[in-house]
């Protein structure tokens, strides 16, 4: 039989274990989505009614097990609430908002396939560049291709903004047909070069974003400024790419879907997987429960074939 001492000792062990069940299930909501915040665990030891109870304290997941280990914690979450409740967080506030496309923060992905990918897209897309260089000194060589992506170029120059990016996502968009990857390459997902995707006349919605980032970067648009963004469409419940620009300081959206240029706000039923541009392939850190995989970084094709768009195309076309 426990003494009533014991039975105190036994009750504030209960207690603790509750006290951290509830913080390791709360550090691992707070991913997920925002919650209400749920009124504060009082972990003091049990005193009399008459007594002052010291201010509640806040741990995150992280502190807990960097304590345990004998490490520095390497992330704090403030505490949210009056200024009675203590927290061990820092008292800088980290910025809520990224700069990058649907203001949210992108992490290195790992390497793999869509790193693969895309660094076969940028090496075609750098040797294209020399070719219409070439093709501009000595239009006699120029074939199809290349000269549509010079009437192109020639009808935006003269323009700027929002107006240049505009004839780029309309002129492709008319110039090319849609058409499957298995449909054109027999393959589940071809990442075709920009005037191998002309030259055809036919792609997927990742060729369109390719020859769209490689005719902006000819105009002058800053690498910093251009990004292939992979995404869910909820709204279809399909995999989709298309080209993020930024145009003084605001990144708009050009689908191929879509003859106008988009603002991020006007696309809530996407998901954001991963960002590809000049530092190579981010990771969205979007506030979702489970993250789906997109179509590309599943892909199984041998990384030879990656990023080409296979047969013919893998030769230069003008």
């Amino acid at each position: 039989m426990l003494r009533f001492g014991q039975s105190r000792g036994v009750a504030c062990a209960v207690m603790l274990a509750g006290i951290v069940s509830f913080t390791m299930v709360s550090a691992g909501e707070a991913g997920a989505k925002p919650r209400a915040r749920r009124p504060a665990v009082d972990a003091t030891p049990i005193v009399e009614s008459n007594s002052i109870k010291p201010p509640a304290r806040f741990f995150t997941i992280s502190t807990v097990l960097a304590k345990h280990d004998g490490k520095a914690a390497s992330i704090r979450m403030a505490a949210l609430g009056d200024a009675s409740v203590a927290s061990d967080a820092s008292s800088r506030a980290a910025p809520q908002i990224s700069d990058r496309p649907f203001g949210l923060f992108t992490f290195r992905a790992p390497d793999g396939v869509l790193w693969s990918k895309w660094r076969g897209v940028e090496a075609r897309m750098a040797g294209e560049s020399l070719l219409l260089q070439l093709c501009r000194t000595e239009p006699a060589s120029c074939g199809a291709a290349g000269r549509a992506a010079l009437a192109v170029m020639d009808e935006a120059r003269d323009t700027d903004g929002l107006a240049r990016i505009g004839i780029v996502n309309r002129s492709v968009n008319a110039a090319v047909r849609y058409v499957s990857d298995d449909q054109q390459h027999g393959l589940a997902d071809v990442w075709s070069s920009p005037l191998a995707t002309l030259a055809s006349g036919a792609g997927d919605c990742e060729d369109y974003a390719i020859a769209k980032y490689m005719l902006l970067r000819q105009l002058g648009v800053a690498e910093a400024d251009l990004m292939l963004l992979l995404v869910r469409d909820n709204a279809v419940r399909q995999d989709h790419a298309v080209l993020g620009v930024r145009v003084d300081g605001r990144w708009l959206v050009l689908d191929n879907r879509q003859a106008r240029v988009l603002d991020p706000d006007q696309l809530a039923h996407f998901t954001p997987l991963f960002a590809l541009d000049h530092d190579g392939v981010g990771l969205f850190a979007a506030p979702y429960a489970a993250r789906v995989s997109h179509e590309s970084e599943t892909d199984l094709q041998p990384s030879a074939d990656v990023g080409l768009s296979g047969g013919a195309g893998l030769q230069p076309l003008l």
